[in-house]
C-alpha cells in the first residue's frame, strides 16, 4: 500500500518553466520522524531483520529501532505508516561518471579503449556550459533516487578541464535533488601517447603530434581545483556531500600528481578512485611499458596502495595483485554490467572474496550501462560468476551480494560507521518497498527476491538523511517533467557539436583498433573471457 503520512512536511511538487527545475527552497530533514509498523531489513549483524518494528529518526539520524520504540513520543513532525511495507538501507552506487548522463543508448558496444574515443573526446570542442552540467547531473540522480539509490560515488570528468563553475554545477545538482554524493575530479595529466601501448608507432606522422600534445590542465592547476572542491563542498549539507580524489588510472597521470592526490586523500580521509586492470589491454600495458609489472604492482611499488583506494573493475588481475589488494585493505568496485557492455571480461569474484578483499558494486556510467539500476547490477553480479566456475559452492549467493551492496559500498565511501545499515547512530538513508507487489508474491526468501526478482518495481519511498525525496514514483525535490524537457532541449541544441565529436573519433578509430589488435598478440598468461573467447582478429 502507499506510504501514508499523518503529518506532511513536504512541499508541493514545483511547477514552472524548464529553466526552473528546482523552483522551491530546499527543505532539510524533519527534526523527528517515526516510521511505524514496518518490516525492517537492517543489514546489521546484531539484529538482521525485524518482522514488525518502529524506526525513530532524529535530525536525519536513526535514534531507535524495534517494536514499540515510538511509544511515548508525542511531538512527531512526520509519522509514516509502514504497514505492509519493508524498509531497508538505501542502495549505494559505488562507481559512476555523471558527465555521460545524456548519452544512454548512444553507442554500440566496443572495447573500452575504442569506446573512450566517443565517450571522452579530447578536443576542446567537447566543453559544455555549467547549466548543461547541472541538468545532466540531476538527470542521473533522479533516475537513481526513483530506483532506491540513496548514495553515489561520482568520478566526474570535465572536458577539456574542470572549472569552478562546472564543479559548482555538479555539486549543486546533488545538493538540490537531495541524494548523498561523494565526487572526485577525474582528470589525466599526461598526453595521450603515454597512456596506451603501441599507439605512437601505429598512427601516421601527421597525427602523432596530436597524441603528444600536453594535457588540458597541469597538475598544479588540477590540485588548485581539488582544493576548491574540498574547501567549498566537502562535508556540505551535514556531510551528505563529500569530496574524493581520482587519478582516473595510474598510467594516465604523472607519479608526482599521483603522490599529491594520495596526500590529499590521506589528509582529509577521502576515497581515492583509481581504475586498474579493467581490460586486457591494460594488462598488456604493464607487460610492455612497466617491465612486466601490473598496474596494481606499479602502484604498490610506489607505496600508494592503501585502504582508501577504490580499485575500479580489477578484471585482469592475478594472484599477486589479489594478495597486494588484500594486504593494503583496498576495496574493489565491481561493475558487472559495464564489464559486459564493453567486453572487458569477468572479474575473479570468489578469489577476491576469499582473500578478504571488500567488494562494492557500481553501475559505471550511463553510456556503458544505459541505466543506473543497481537492482540489475546486483542480479548481474550474482549471475555472471556462475559461468566462470564449475563449482557451485563458489558461486555468489544473495546474502553475499547484499553485503557487497551495503557493507561494501559504505566501506568504499569511507563511511562504514554511518551508512549501509539500519541501526542507532546511522544515517537515515532508507528505502521502502511494497510487499504486496509482484516481485514479492509469493514471498519465499527475502534476500533472493531482492537480488533476483527486480525489486525496483516495488520501491515506494526513498529517504536520504531523514528527508523523503521520492514517494510513490514522484520526486519531491525537483520538477521532473521540467528536467526531462530541458535535458531534451540541451541535447537538441548540442546536436551539431556531437556530430563533430563523432567524426573526429571516427578519424582515430582505425589506429586505435590496430593498437587493440596488436595487444592481442601479447601473452598475458590469463583469460577473463568465457566460452570460446580468445585473441582472434576483430
Amino acid at each position: 500500500m502507499p506510504v501514508q503520512q499523518e503529518v506532511i512536511a513536504m512541499r508541493d511538487n514545483p511547477v514552472g518553466p524548464a529553466s526552473a527545475i528546482s523552483a522551491h527552497p530546499r527543505a532539510g530533514a524533519a527534526p523527528l520522524t517515526v516510521i511505524k509498523n514496518v518490516c525492517v531489513l537492517t543489514m546489521d549483524p546484531a539484529h538482521p531483520q525485524w518482522a514488525c518494528a518502529d524506526i525513530v529518526i532524529e535530525n536525519g539520524t536513526i535514534s531507535a529501532i524495534g517494536p514499540g520504540v515510538s511509544r511515548g513520543i508525542v511531538n512527531q513532525h512526520i509519522v509514516i505508516d509502514g504497514t505492509g511495507q519493508i524498509v531497508m538501507p538505501g542502495l549505494i552506487n559505488a562507481h559512476f561518471h555523471s558527465p555521460t548522463n545524456f548519452l544512454k543508448g548512444a553507442l554500440d558496444s566496443l572495447p573500452l579503449e575504442l569506446f573512450m574515443l566517443y565517450e571522452v573526446p579530447s578536443t576542446p570542442d567537447a566543453a559544455v556550459s555549467a547549466r548543461a552540467a547541472y541538468v545532466r547531473t540531476l538527470l542521473g540522480a533522479a533516475e537513481m533516487l526513483k530506483l532506491g539509490v540513496t548514495a553515489v560515488q561520482d568520478d566526474a570528468f570535465f572536458l577539456p578541464a574542470p572549472s569552478h563553475a562546472e564543479i559548482d554545477a555538479v555539486m549543486g545538482a546533488y545538493r538540490d535533488i537531495g541524494i548523498r554524493a561523494t565526487v572526485a575530479l577525474d582528470q589525466p595529466n599526461l598526453p595521450e601517447i603515454a597512456k596506451l601501448p603501441f599507439l605512437g608507432e601505429l598512427v601516421p606522422a601527421e597525427l602523432r603530434g596530436r597524441l603528444e600534445a600536453p594535457a588540458a590542465m597541469e597538475a598544479d592547476d588540477l590540485l588548485r581545483h581539488y582544493r576548491y572542491l574540498i574547501d567549498t563542498w566537502h562535508e556540505h549539507d551535514g556531510g551528505r556531500l563529500r569530496a574524493a580524489v581520482s587519478c582516473s588510472a595510474p598510467q594516465r597521470v604523472s607519479v608526482d600528481y599521483l603522490r599529491s592526490l594520495d596526500e590529499l586523500s590521506h589528509a582529509h580521509d577521502l576515497p581515492f578512485y583509481i581504475h586498474m586492470l579493467e581490460t586486457r589491454l591494460q594488462r598488456v600495458f604493464g607487460e610492455v611499458c612497466l617491465n612486466g609489472r601490473s598496474l596494481i604492482q606499479y602502484v604498490d611499488d610506489l607505496a600508494l596502495l592503501s585502504e582508501r583506494m577504490n580499485v575500479i573493475h580489477a578484471v585482469w588481475i592475478d594472484d599477486t595483485d589479489i594478495a597486494l589488494l588484500a594486504k593494503a585493505r583496498a576495496q574493489v568496485i565491481h561493475n558487472p554490467i559495464s564489464n559486459l557492455r564493453l567486453g572487458s571480461g569477468v572479474m575473479p569474484f570468489r578469489r577476491l572474496a576469499q582473500a578478504g578483499v571488500v567488494i562494492a558494486l557500481g553501475s559505471d556510467e550511463i553510456i556503458a550501462d544505459d541505466a543506473v539500476n543497481m537492482w540489475s547490477v546486483m542480479k548481474t553480479a550474482a549471475l555472471i560468476h556462475t559461468i566462470g566456475d564449475p563449482d557451485p559452492d563458489r558461486w555468489p549467493v544473495a546474502g553475499e551480494i547484499l553485503r557487497c551492496m551495503f557493507e561494501g559500498g559504505a566501506t568504499a565511501m569511507r563511511q562504514a560507521d554511518r551508512l549501509g545499515r539500519i541501526a542507532p547512530g546511522y544515517q537515515a538513508d532508507l528505502i521502502m518497498l511494497d510487499l504486496d507487489t509482484l516481485p514479492f508474491t509469493p514471498l519465499n526468501d527475502l534476500a533472493r527476491q531482492l537480488v533476483y526478482a527486480d525489486a525496483s518495481r516495488a520501491v515506494t519511498m526513498t529517504m536520504v538523511a531523514g528527508r523523503v525525496v521520492m514517494q510513490d514514483g514522484k520526486l519531491l525535490t525537483i520538477d521532473e517533467k521540467a528536467l526531462r524537457q530541458e535535458a531534451r532541449t540541451i541535447m537538441a541544441e548540442a546536436g551539431g557539436q556531437r556530430e563533430t565529436l563523432m567524426r573526429e573519433a571516427a578519424e582515430w578509430l582505425p589506429h586505435y583498433r590496430a593498437m587493440y589488435q596488436k595487444t592481442l598478440d601479447i601473452d598475458v598468461r590469463m583469460n577473463r573471457w568465457v566460452g570460446d573467447a580468445g585473441p582472434e582478429p576483430i
